[in-house]
């Protein structure tokens, strides 16, 4: 069993080597960087190419997928957004790659093949060697389902690229997809290797305070950030950009008493406000260069509407149009053969080489940075020849949005500084090997006065547990990947699907059997997981507790009993913001309205004879006491009552996420344990169970694979021992002195 155990730890690394190859003749069309990037990419077989517009992305990945294509001798397929498609497959004649547009899978060809995002599902993913995937991060924008499609579809495939502009700013999970894509690590991996959860909206994560950097360096290592030459230490020559100025255009009706909009409700009904006044601007500013070529955006289909009636000879292209016409109307702008064009950022603002157009207009703005980001620079972008004039017209009631732009490019500019560090180092040491970063394992003993806490795999050191020694056992498990606790593969929280985790906990359940006494309990602090559309596809809720109690059947336990307990919906709504629980999702769709998600403690029986008996007076246990220990829900459980210690962090920077509630542990040693019983806990933390074990006059033995956790357990045990007031009495251990061991 230990061999098979170590065998199914190493199935959970996730270390990516280089899997490429040495490429053979990189085209003299591309400048000495993308030539060096190519040779890069090829060599890592998966990488990403995170490059500001206009430094040739589009030359670098046609050459990536010709050589690819020349190694494997088998073909390469590029996903591109709408019409992209067609201009890529236009500049592949430039780079002399011959670029073969498809609609299906019928009309592949050997080497080099394109086709939009949408039309994915008539491919067949199996065939292709290598695949890029143009403007990448179009993939957050996709419902999660797609994306994880995307991700699957490939996941075996030899050779992949993804290019796309920076990232958006301090969006993490579009870093996590581009790794995940890549097999380079998982998002539940990354989320434990960099990130902390502070316990409030269960979907925000931040970057821990000492690990920014090292963020960055991994990032790096799969992937080459620039935003021009001379960031990776090239000559800048032909990569400047040309002057760029903004202007602000701020109407409102006359009259009005001007407040400013803070909700995105007020801020669309101040949009809609002022729609004739931004409109009335915005034609004014096109006809008075009517000669020109013009990019009118707007964020309403009223706006696109009034603007397309106003101006002479203007296109428009929304997003219910046919996509032939979206793809002719956008290419022959590119081509300057249309000299106004009307649409959305969402529609025509990523991909698309607009160098023929200087001038934009802003009808309206979204509170989406990366949308003003990528349409600003279709025409801000290298090879743009003249100074590009830009417009923003809002209502004066808009302040927040501006506000909120000007913020994000503030974030943008702070995140691009620390990315292109980062890749500046690590691109000049021609890139380390992509692997997760794995924490040191570490094992180590503390005890007190009843009390032993272990550090290390609870798996392994369970087996130091004489059989039938526990009295009762008391645990809270990781939920699967809810939660992730450290990076390490022996973390059953740091699994990539659920039935990892639960191959993972199959390796502690015939342990927690053996070691505990015939006849007597366990219990199991558990809840019913959410499922979200960004990682299953779907809005809905797994059946965790019932997965477990089959786990502990299957070990031999017998399913003695559970109770519910109670949780507040309305502090779930505020912590989770989860759709179903929310008051407007009634007026909105009441079918996707449900309860909230309760906690259970479940309990399992050894089968066996009791030979140690848990009897208790009347005056222990009155009847109301047992009456209220008997229903079937707890309502009285204080969801705050936690052993939550600010010391529990690391470096100032974690805390337990998810700690369970000291009355219930209380109730579980009341009902089912004596003074003198070993309580263990597999799944210690911050000593939670010891804590209230110790108090009550029991003993105590806990496991704890996390050092922090580990360390502030044994503070929170002895403060037990002092809070409980006895006197000494025998402990069932042999207490050795404290040791650490790597």
């Amino acid at each position: 069993m230990s061999q098979n155990y170590h065998e199914f730890l190493k199935s959970k690394r996730l270390v990516v080597k280089p899997s490429g190859f040495e490429p053979d003749g990189i085209s003299e069309i591309l400048f000495p960087f993308q030539k060096d990037i190519v040779r890069w990419a090829c060599k890592k077989g998966k990488a990403a190419i995170f490059a500001g517009t206009g430094l040739g992305k589009t030359g670098m990945q046609l050459e990536w997928a010709h050589q690819v294509h020349q190694h494997t001798g088998a073909d390469v397929l590029v996903l591109a957004p709408l019409a992209v498609a067609e201009q890529t497959a236009r500049e592949g004649e430039k780079f002399e790659v011959v670029v073969h547009l498809c609609k299906t899978q019928a009309d592949v060809k050997p080497g080099v093949n394109i086709t939009n995002y949408e039309k994915l599902a008539h491919f067949d993913a199996g065939h292709f060697a290598g695949i890029v995937l143009d403007e990448s991060s179009i993939l957050k924008s996709f419902e999660g389902k797609v994306r994880t499609e995307i991700i699957e579809a490939f996941r075996d495939t030899p050779f992949k690229l993804a290019c796309t502009a920076t990232p958006a700013p301090n969006d993490h999970m579009e870093l996590a997809n581009h790794a995940e894509f890549l097999h380079v690590m998982s998002r539940p991996e990354m989320l434990a290797t960099f990130f902390v959860h502070d316990g409030g909206t269960t979907s925000q994560w931040r970057l821990k305070g000492h690990a920014v950097k090292a963020f960055w360096e991994w990032v790096a290592s799969w992937a080459v950030m620039m935003s021009m030459p001379s960031d990776l230490g090239y000559e800048d020559n032909g990569f400047k950009l040309p002057p760029m100025e903004i202007e602000q255009i701020v109407v409102d009706r006359t009259g009005y008493i001007v407040k400013e909009a803070q909700t995105l409700q007020d801020r669309r009904r101040a949009r809609t406000d002022s729609l004739d006044l931004r409109v009335q601007n915005a034609v004014e500013l096109v006809m008075s260069k009517p000669d020109e070529s013009w990019l009118v955006w707007c964020d309403l289909n009223k706006e696109s509407e009034a603007l397309k009636k106003a101006i002479p000879g203007s296109v428009e292209v929304k997003g219910a149009d046919d996509p032939d016409y979206k793809t002719s109307s956008l290419t022959g702008f590119a081509r300057g053969e249309i000299k106004i064009l009307i649409s959305k950022p969402s529609i025509a603002g990523f991909g698309m080489n607009f160098q023929v157009c200087h001038n934009q207009v802003f009808t309206g703005l979204s509170d989406s940075f990366e949308q003003y980001y990528q349409a600003v620079r279709r025409s801000w972008r290298f090879g743009q020849k003249e100074q590009v004039k830009v417009y923003v017209i809002t209502s004066e009631k808009e302040g927040a949005v501006v506000k909120n732009i000007k913020r994000k490019e503030r974030d943008f500019e702070t995140m691009l500084h620390g990315m292109i560090s980062a890749t500046q180092e690590i691109t000049k040491k021609n890139i380390k090997e992509t692997s997760r970063e794995i924490e040191k394992y570490m094992t180590g003993i503390d005890a007190g006065n009843g009390w032993e806490m272990r550090l290390g795999d609870n798996v392994e050191q369970i087996k130091t547990v004489e059989d039938n020694s526990i009295g009762y056992t008391i645990f809270s498990p990781p939920f699967s990947s809810l939660y992730t606790y450290s990076n390490s593969e022996r973390d059953m929280g740091n699994c990539r699907t659920d039935q990892e985790f639960f191959d993972h906990f199959n390796f502690l359940a015939p342990e927690l059997f053996r070691t505990l006494k015939p006849g007597r309990l366990m219990s199991v602090h558990c809840m019913n997981l959410p499922t979200s559309k960004q990682n299953h596809g779907y809005i809905g809720i797994r059946d965790f507790r019932g997965d477990l109690i089959r786990i502990f059947q299957k070990a031999g336990f017998i399913y003695h009993s559970e109770v519910v307990i109670w949780k507040d919906p309305v502090t779930a709504m505020q912590r989770t913001k989860a759709l179903g629980l929310l008051w407007k999702q009634i007026k909105k769709d009441s079918t996707m309205c449900r309860q909230g998600i309760p906690d259970y403690l479940v309990t399992f029986r050894k089968p066996g004879e009791n030979d140690d008996r848990v009897e208790h007076t009347a005056e222990e246990f009155p009847v109301e006491m047992w009456q209220r220990y008997a229903s079937p829900v707890w309502m009285d459980i204080n969801a705050s009552e936690t052993l939550q210690k600010e010391s529990a962090r690391e470096d100032e920077d974690e805390r337990h996420i998810a700690p369970l509630q000291l009355e219930v542990i209380r109730r579980g040693l009341e009902l089912w344990t004596k003074p003198g019983d070993v309580v263990l806990s597999p799944f210690a933390g911050i000593g939670s169970e010891g804590f209230e074990a110790v108090k009550a006059g029991r003993r105590f033995i806990g496991m704890e694979l996390k050092e922090s956790y580990y360390k502030q357990a044994c503070k929170n045990l002895k403060r037990a021992e002092h809070e409980a007031q006895k006197p000494p009495q025998a402990s069932l251990f042999t207490f050795g002195e404290e040791k650490e061991t790597a």
